[in-house]
This record gives structure tokens, C-alpha cells and sequence, in this order.
């Protein structure tokens, strides 16, 4: 990239021409983008049959073969084929803007754009517009139907944007799912990929993979040592984009995620775009990580002053229910799990005034900022068997053993804020009647979290999760919250696309296999290689909820058949390589403690990691093998670097050149101990601290399934 530290705005530089009814003589069919470093070169042509197509070279080897584009539109002929080029514009920009949180402060927005714009030769002589951007890191391109006589609304039933590929490439990916991203990452060339075989997948409340599609981001290496990552950006009232397999032309086609209820994918108002389609090519893996191509295609923050949003370290009132020793509710339940009449009181109710008052003084004791508080409110003992959800839950009333307005009022004093619970049962019209009143709640007692969940399948019947109808509600949520001062942690969500740019308060997010399977998973939890996987491909979407943090590794006292497979430093490594804004420690209080009562030495790493940094960086890695990030505090000199593996051992040298190099260092390395192992020696652990500086090299090594967690402290 250019790099100008003086140019913190936008510098177009472009040049447009409209073709006329000459063009078809001139045979303009071909034109060529570069990206600024010149390494990158999109070609977008015309066919004979006024097909749009586009490739893309990189350092001067193929990337995508010639694609083609489109869409079908419901009660009218494709817009596909049969057009001529009037209009090409191109421009070069230069911005820099920054980043309220975030993996970095400052961030570089360069690329070159080129607009070609089609129309149809023959009736009804319907224009297309096709936008492409060639970053260093990647390429984008959307789709615009500008405002045009005689179309004003179209029905959109399928996407025609294809992505031809010049190999068998390794994939890491997860099936298509229409309702949920909770799956473990799998490994195959394409050609193997059978993402319907994930069907039936009996850990899920909600599941659906019509086709031999995947989700995005969707990460592949290439014979070369190329890295892809296809993904979206700037996903707006539009479906989300599954990738189907097309094994016979070698290429991923965009599939769009329907409605049964609507019968279509989208239904869109003239004029719109669509949200960017991404590639991002990286010869080095760990430079897919470092790259801010999805971000950079969203547009600035349009909340202003967001500083209610507050990166922080939590607990919560919710591993407990997980491992079976507190429930969400307060009632006593039959065999089949419904509340027995007169019987509301259980004596495993986790959201307790008492309970709540324990967590918030050990989060105190440890400089832990927030507390997340699950199954406060009524409704809990009502949500049998995702069936009948509507009206179930309201998110004001707590259960009679809950004092909300103690509980805030005592965090408060203790320096600890609570953050909020809303779980719809994916009833959403339950829940978007309560917005208002939900979030006016939390402004009234001074909170400004909240994390939303979405168990369940989607209520109306026939809308799935990353349908558009969905994409709407959950930005509608982010509207409502933006209103009351509240950032949003969103569970069972739609995938994130870089919208954090421009809804800034969209702080965090699951939609991915987190840290909960390990508790009840039947599968027995995640595999030894789901979190190095996780780095490479959910990560390149944004900031993860994954919550890490657990001490009790085999969960003993609660889940025989169930166990954590890490080491306890990997545990630690996980709140660097993952970056989220806010970081749980998820474990129990008691659990962070040693026999005689005294808090572990290793829980010293979380009290001590930040959370928002000024810059991060990858040192190596390889997907679904192994990775180490550094990461620089924001408003602080230190640096912590998180280092984690497979199941295989591994012994990796890290220069320190990232440290200042005026300043000598104190290291404290978190690190395995003598023969850990994640499956038959996970507690064996050591803490060591040397002087260090920007010359030196550390030696991490790495148990199988382990890490290495290390603090960087400026001397004095």
C-alpha cells in the first residue's frame, strides 16, 4: 500500500467517458483495474453474447478465471446476457480514518475502483451497473440497479456471481447453513466438499443446509501457497451469500439464502446495491488476519459519539447452566420438563440478587469490568421444546429472586457493570415489539450492554436466520440500541461484514462453534484444531465471542463426558489469537482458584490482557495448524502476544523486533509446562518472566493442543 501519514482523507482521483451508439464499432469490451502496489489486475469484458464476466491475476499468476454475473429476477428475463457498455468511470482513493475500537487505531482505505456500466441492447433496455475495488489484499465487486423508467421494485430469486477457480484448492469451511454458523471447520480439497452430509446434526436447536453450499468467510490455499478468502461485506437489506459448489466448472456460485415464506430471496427497491462480494488473497496466511479489506468496503460511522461502548473483560451468571449446576429458571419441572404448578422455586436458579452479588465481587477483586447476567427475566420455564415461543419472554420483569435494581446499584458501587441478557427464542416479532421498552429499561438504569440471542427456529415460520428478513431485524436492533446508548453483542447472528464500521455499537458476536460445546456437545466439545481453524476463517468477519477463560478443563463435578481439549495456556493465548472487544473469563469464581483458596497464578494473564489495541500483528501461522499474534495496547506501552497449535507439538522461534526498540522489556511467558498435553496432561503449566528486547528472539514451545500467553512490559 501507499503509505502517506499525512493523508487522513479521502483523495479521489478519476476519469469517466460514456460510450455512445458507437461503441458496438469500437468493440470497448475490455478493461483492466490495478490495484495500488500493481500486484493485483482485475479484467472485467463483454462475451460475444453481452455477458459480463471478470478474472483476476495476482503477481502475475490466475487467481479467478473469467466468472460471469448476474442475477434472475422474478416475472422477467435475467439480467445477464445481451448488453453493451455505455459508461466506465475510475478513480483511485487514498483514506485513512480511525477506528473508535479495535484490533488498530489507524487504518489505511486505498484502492482503485472502476464502474462499467451495461445496458441491454434490446427491450426493455434495463441498465446494470458492476463496481469493482482492487485493494493490495484483495478484490471486491456489487451489483447496482440504478433508478431507471419502468422499474421501480424487483423480486430478486437467484445471484449469478461465480468465482471460477484454477484448482482443487484445500478448503477450510462450514456447510451453508440457512440458520446457524455452529459447526466444526472441516478440511477437504473442493472437490470433496459435501456440506449436506453435516445435515441432521442433533446439537443444534435450529439447522438447515438445503445444497452442497458453504458459509462465508470460506478459506482455501492453493498449490502455490496462495491464500483466498471469499466473504461478503456491507451485508444490507439482502440475503446473506452461501457459496454452492460447482464441481463440474471448478468454481463457487453465490446461493443465496431464501424465504419459504416469501418464496424469494430478496425483494428490493430501484435504486440499490448489493452487498460487496470479496476475495482477498494473501501469500502469507497470517495476512488474511491482518487485513481490514472487509472493514474498509463498509461505510464511516454514521452513530457519531459512541464512547457508551466500552471494551471490557466480563463473567457470567451462565457457565453454570451450562454445566448443569444452575438453571435459567426458578420452577420445578415434570419429566417432560414443564413447571409444575405451585412449584416456583427450583434452588438451582443461577440469576440470584445473592449469586449476582458473589460475581461481581470477584470480578471487582480482579479488575474484570462487566458481568453478563443470564436467565434474570420471566419466561425461562415457558420455553418448552422451541415450539409455541411467541410472547414468551419479556426482557423488564425479573424472576422474584433477582433485584435488578440492587444488583446494577451494587456493580455500580463496586465498579462493575451489568450487561444485559436478551434471549428471543428467535420469536422476533416477540422481540421487536419490546425494543423500545427494552432498551429504554437499560437506559433508565445505566447500562449499556446487552447480548441477544437467537435460539430456535425463526418465528414467523419460514424465514431462516440469514435470510433478508433477518439481516433487517438485526440491523433494526442495532438502529434501537444506537438510540438508548447500548452496544450489541449478538448471538445466533447473521455473520459479520464489517458493518462495525458504520454501527460501531455492533461490539462483538457469536456465530460460530464456541466455547459451550465443550460442556454439552454430544460430540464431545470441539476439536483439538477448531480454535487455529477459527483464527483463519471466522475471524477474517470480525470480532468473536468465543469465550474463553475455562480453568476446569475436564469439568470435573459436572460432565463426565465432556472436557475442554486445551492446555490451560492455550486457554490464555485464545484472548489475544481471538480478538474480540469484550473478553469473558467464563469459568466459575471458585474455579479460578487454588486448593487452599487462593486465586490460580496463571488467572494473572486475564487480569492483565487489554482488550483494545493500537495495533496487532501476525507473526506466522498456518491454517488449522498453528498461529501467533502480538497485539499493542491502546493507550498503554505493552504488548501481549498469544501463540497456539493442533494436536501436534511445536517449537517456534518469534523475533521481538515488533517492541520498541528504545525500550527494554519485562516478559512474563504463560506458557505449558513439563509434559502437557491436552488429552492426558492439560494442567501442567509455567510461568517464567525474563528481560527482553526488540533485538532478541523467544522460543515458544507448544504442547499438542496447547499455547504460549506472554506480557511485554515496558522496564522503567
Amino acid at each position: 500500500m501507499k503509505h502517506n501519514p499525512f493523508a487522513f482523507f479521502a483523495i479521489p482521483l478519476f476519469f469517466s467517458f460514456v460510450l455512445a451508439g458507437c461503441q458496438k464499432k469500437q468493440q470497448v469490451t475490455e478493461f483492466q483495474l490495478t490495484s495500488p502496489n500493481g500486484k493485483l489486475e482485475v479484467t472485467v469484458s463483454l462475451n460475444e453474447r453481452g455477458e459480463p464476466l471478470y478474472a483476476v491475476q495476482y503477481d502475475g499468476q490466475s487467481v479467478i478465471t473469467p466468472s460471469g454475473l448476474g442475477m434472475e429476477l422474478q416475472g422477467q428475463k435475467p439480467l445477464k446476457s445481451g448488453f453493451e457498455v455505455v459508461e466506465v468511470r475510475e478513480e483511485a482513493i487514498e483514506e485513512r480514518w480511525t477506528m473508535p475500537w479495535g484490533e488498530q487505531r489507524e487504518v489505511e482505505n486505498d484502492y482503485a475502483h472502476l464502474m462499467v456500466g451495461l445496458r441491454e441492447t434490446e427491450m426493455p433496455r434495463r441498465i446494470l451497473n458492476l463496481h469493482f475495488k482492487a485493494y493490495d489484499e484483495g478484490v471486491a465487486f456489487r451489483y447496482e440497479i440504478p433508478e431507471q423508467e419502468g422499474l421501480d421494485t424487483v423480486i430478486i430469486t437467484d445471484e449469478h456471481s461465480e468465482f471460477g477457480l484454477t484448482g482443487n484448492h484445500t478448503c477450510w469451511w462450514i456447510p451453508g447453513d440457512w440458520d446457524i454458523y455452529e459447526h466444526n471447520y472441516q478440511e477437504t480439497p473442493f472437490l470433496e466438499i459435501d456440506a449436506v452430509a453435516m445435515n441432521g446434526n442433533t446439537n443444534l436447536a435450529q439447522t438447515y443446509i438445503p445444497e452442497n453450499a458453504v458459509n462465508t468467510p470460506v478459506t482455501m490455499r492453493t498449490e502455490s501457497g496462495l491464500h483466498l478468502s471469499f466473504h461478503e461485506a456491507n451485508l444490507t437489506d439482502y440475503p446473506g451469500m452461501t457459496l454452492k459448489v460447482d464441481t463440474e466448472n471448478m468454481a463457487w456460485v453465490s446461493e443465496l439464502v431464501g424465504s419459504e415464506r416469501t418464496g424469494y430471496k430478496a425483494l428490493k427497491v430501484v435504486p440499490f446495491v448489493t452487498p460487496w462480494r470479496t476475495v482477498q488473497i494473501a501469500e502469507r496466511a497470517g495476512d488474511l488476519i491482518e487485513s481490514t479489506l472487509i472493514l474498509n468496503l463498509n461505510e464511516p460511522n454514521q452513530l457519531g459519539d459512541v464512547s457508551y461502548v466500552k471494551p471490557m473483560k466480563y463473567m457470567g451468571i451462565w457457565w453454570g447452566m451450562h454445566l448443569g449446576k444452575n438453571s435459567w429458571d426458578t420452577w420445578q419441572k415434570d419429566a417432560d420438563g414443564y413447571p409444575l404448578e405451585g412449584k416456583p422455586y427450583n434452588g438451582t436458579h443461577g440469576a440470584t440478587t445473592e449469586e449476582a452479588k458473589r460475581y461481581i465481587d470477584f470480578a471487582a477483586a480482579h479488575g474484570i469490568g462487566g458481568l453478563l447476567v443470564e436467565g434474570w427475566n420471566v419466561g425461562w420455564e415457558r420455553w418448552i421444546g422451541f415450539d409455541d415461543r411467541e410472547g414468551v419472554f419479556d426482557f423488564v420483569t425479573p424472576y422474584p429472586d433477582y433485584d435488578i435494581e440492587e444488583v446494577v446499584r451494587y456493580g455500580k458501587e463496586k465498579g462493575v457493570e451489568i450487561i444485559m441478557h436478551h434471549e428471543t427464542s428467535a420469536a422476533v416479532t416477540t422481540y421487536d415489539e419490546q425494543l423500545d421498552t427494552a432498551f429504554a429499561l437499560m437506559q433508565a438504569l445505566g447500562l449499556h450492554a446487552v447480548k441477544t440471542g437467537y435460539v430456535g427456529k425463526i418465528i414467523p415460520r419460514g424465514e431462516y436466520h440469514h435470510g433478508q428478513w433477518m439481516v433487517n431485524h438485526y440491523r433494526r436492533v442495532l438502529d434501537t440500541a444506537a438510540k438508548y446508548g447500548v452496544a450489541v453483542n449478538a448471538h445466533e447472528p447473521i455473520k459479520a461484514t464489517g458493518i462495525r464500521r458504520t454501527y460501531p455499537n455492533a461490539i462483538a458476536r457469536e456465530g460460530l462453534r464456541g466455547q459451550e460445546f465443550n460442556a454439552w456437545s454430544s460430540e464431545g466439545g470441539n476439536k483439538v484444531d477448531h480454535p487455529v481453524t477459527v483464527a483463519f476463517t471466522r475471524m477474517l468477519a470480525g470480532p468473536i465471542d468465543y469465550t474463553p477463560g475455562v480453568f476446569n478443563l475436564m469439568l470435573d463435578g459436572y460432565k463426565e463426558n465432556n472436557r475442554v481439549r486445551s492446555t490451560l495456556a492455550q486457554q490464555l493465548a485464545l484472548y489475544v489469537v481471538f480478538y474480540s472487544p469484550i473478553q469473558m473469563a467464563c469459568d466459575l469464581p471458585e474455579h479460578y482458584l487454588t486448593e487452599s483458596g487462593e486465586t490460580h497464578p496463571m488467572f494473572a494473564f486475564i487480569e492483565e490482557v487489554a482488550v483494545d489495541w493500537e495495533e496487532s500483528r501476525v507473526i506466522n501461522g498456518e491454517v488449522g495448524d498453528f498461529v501467533t499474534i502480538t497485539r499493542h495496547e491502546r493507550n498503554g506501552d505493552r504488548w501481549f502476544l498469544g501463540s497456539i497449535t493442533d494436536e501436534n507439538a511445536r517449537n517456534l522461534t518469534v523475533s521481538l523486533d515488533f517492541l520498541d526498540p528504545e525500550q527494554s522489556y519485562t516478559a512474563t511467558i504463560y506458557a505449558d509446562g513439563d509434559g502437557a498435553d491436552w488429552e492426558s496432561n492439560p494442567y501442567s503449566w509455567s510461568i517464567d518472566t525474563i528481560s527482553v528486547s526488540a533485538v532478541d528472539s523467544l522460543q515458544i514451545r507448544l504442547a499438542p493442543g496447547g499455547g504460549q500467553a506472554v506480557v511485554f512490559e515496558p522496564r522503567l
